[in-house]
Parts: C-alpha cells; sequence; structure tokens
C-alpha cells in the first residue's frame, strides 16, 4: 500500500501530469487542423467562383451572376449561373487549370459541364498530377448557349493528406513537449537523512560539511573549503574507492587548475586531523585512487 501511495505522490503525479499535457495539445492540434481544413475549403471556393466569373466573361457577359457555389459531397462543388452562355472547351479546360493551380491540394480532379435543362453531361475532362494521366478530349468545338451547372470533383487525397501530414508533424512535437515536461519534473533523488543535514557520521565523529567542521566528544575541529569539499566526496562513499582523477576534477577544475601535488598535500592534512579516531583513515588504492576506511 505505501508503494502505490509512493507512486502515486512520486513519479505517478508527473506521469499524469504527462497525460494532461498530452491531451491538451492534441486539442490544440484538433483545432489547429480544423482552421487548416475550413481555410482550404473557404479558398477553393473562391477560386470555383472566380472561374465562374471569367467562363461568363469569355461568352461576353459581363452583367448577369454567378450563383453560390453549392459543395454537394465532401470533396465534389457546383458551379451555377443565372443565365445561358456559351464555352470554348479549349478556354473552359485552360481557365479551370490556371485557376486551380493556386489550389496546393487540387492536383487531382474531373469536370462534368452539365446542361441545367435535363442534367446530361455536355462536357468532361479529367485531369492529374501526373500528366501523362490527363484525359482531355473533344477540343475546338464551341458549345451552344445553355444554362450550363459546372461540377468539379477533387480527389479525397487533397485536404486529408495536409491534416494527415499536419497530425504527424505534430507528434514529434508533442514527444518533445513531453520529454522537456519529463525532465523538468523528474524528482531529485533523496538523500540520506545525513546527507539533507549537511552532516555525515563517520565512526565516532560527526563531519558538519555546511559548518566545516569535525566533532568528537563535543569537540570541534575546523576545516578549510577544500578539505571540507575533498571530505564530502569520501564521506558520501566510505569504504569505497575513489578515484584520483574524479577528486582533482571536482575539487579544482572548476577554478581552472588541477595540480596533482595539491590533492596530496590535502589529502595529508586530513588524515592528521581524522586521528582523533584510529578506526577512520584515509588509505591509498595503488595506481587508483583513495578510500575512506571506516572500521567497527
Amino acid at each position: 500500500m505505501l508503494n502505490v501511495q509512493n507512486l502515486l505522490s512520486g513519479k505517478g503525479k508527473y506521469f499524469i501530469g504527462f497525460i494532461v499535457l498530452l491531451f491538451i495539445s492534441a486539442i490544440c492540434v484538433a483545432f489547429s487542423v480544423t482552421d487548416v481544413d475550413d481555410f482550404a475549403i473557404a479558398r477553393r471556393e473562391i477560386l470555383l467562383r472566380r472561374i465562374g466569373h471569367e467562363l461568363l466573361l469569355q461568352s461576353g457577359d459581363s452583367k448577369s451572376r454567378v450563383l453560390p457555389v453549392k459543395k454537394i459531397t465532401e470533396n465534389e462543388y457546383q458551379i451555377k449561373f443565372e443565365n445561358e452562355f456559351t464555352f470554348q472547351p479549349d478556354s473552359l479546360v485552360n481557365t479551370i487549370r490556371r485557376l486551380l493551380a493556386k489550389d496546393p491540394f487540387a492536383t487531382d480532379y474531373v469536370v462534368n459541364v452539365l446542361n441545367g435543362d435535363n442534367s446530361s453531361v455536355t462536357y468532361g475532362y479529367a485531369i492529374s498530377k501526373n500528366k501523362k494521366d490527363d484525359i482531355v478530349t473533344c477540343l475546338g468545338r464551341k458549345q451552344p448557349s445553355a444554362r450550363y451547372i459546372v461540377n468539379v470533383k477533387f480527389k479525397s487525397e487533397g485536404v486529408n493528406s495536409a491534416k494527415n501530414g499536419y497530425l504527424l508533424g505534430s507528434i514529434p512535437f508533442l514527444a518533445l513537449v513531453g520529454f522537456i515536461f519529463l525532465k523538468s519534473v523528474k524528482p531529485k533523488r533523496n538523500l540520506p537523512v545525513e546527507q539533507q543535514a549537511d552532516t555525515f557520521t563517520l565512526g565516532s565523529v560527526m563531519f558538519d560539511s555546511k559548518n566545516q567542521k569535525l566533532i568528537i566528544d563535543g569537540l570541534a575541529t575546523d576545516l578549510t573549503g577544500t578539505e571540507t569539499r575533498v571530505l564530502s566526496i569520501f564521506a558520501s562513499a566510505p569504504n569505497e574507492t575513489i578515484e584520483r582523477s574524479r577528486l582533482q576534477k571536482e575539487i579544482w577544475e572548476d577554478e581552472g587548475v588541477i595540480v596533482g601535488r595539491s590533492l596530496d598535500m590535502f589529502i595529508s592534512k586530513l588524515r592528521k586531523k581524522l586521528e582523533i579516531d584510529p578506526k577512520i583513515k584515509i588509505v591509498v588504492i595503488r595506481g587508483k585512487g583513495y578510500k575512506l576506511e571506516i572500521s567497527g
């Protein structure tokens, strides 16, 4: 039961926080994708109205209206006109191709021109991003005046691919955010009580690193700052070999100078001050470093 409580109060709460962060991020991404989708659709409808406008101008009609573009299925749109007009297939194909080139998702589409009186297909063609797959026929034949309807159907992977790409592109971002979050809230390893209080018990000697003192039977021996740093490393790992290079690096590297003989000098001074308890010794481990031996 205690372990469960520790999990919930320790790493567990950070994990829950991480899940909440991912959930919030996912919602933000979803809203962003919706914005991308809505913007792409609105822009596409404007381009389709522009197509209707240019078709009327090419037929000599500059007064009648292009009716509101109607979305009849997920990827199919309908352009209707107020009056009858004529069109040349060559001009219609070129106009639609030129304007839809401004829509980055309109790489594949099919155009059908219907006769509004009987809904028959007057003219149709298909465009593909791979030009060799284009199907364009019956050019050069002017169509008679009629109330035409232009249907444009896009391949479904257009805007959907953009949404999927946006989502996939967001995954590394979410992973990065999560990694940074976990690193920032990673709980610190709890230190022993003696170290939390800046004190170490070494045999019969109490080492007060904060106040730089050795205390035995109520008597205190002062330590220098460097002696305190050296002994702190030994006290954190009693009876373990501490490499000479580690001591030199941790004690003197921050000062920009590492002097080998300096370490020997401070070790010698510490030995003398620790002589108050014969069970405590700093011994040389040949070829490796030193060890703080505490016996009994």
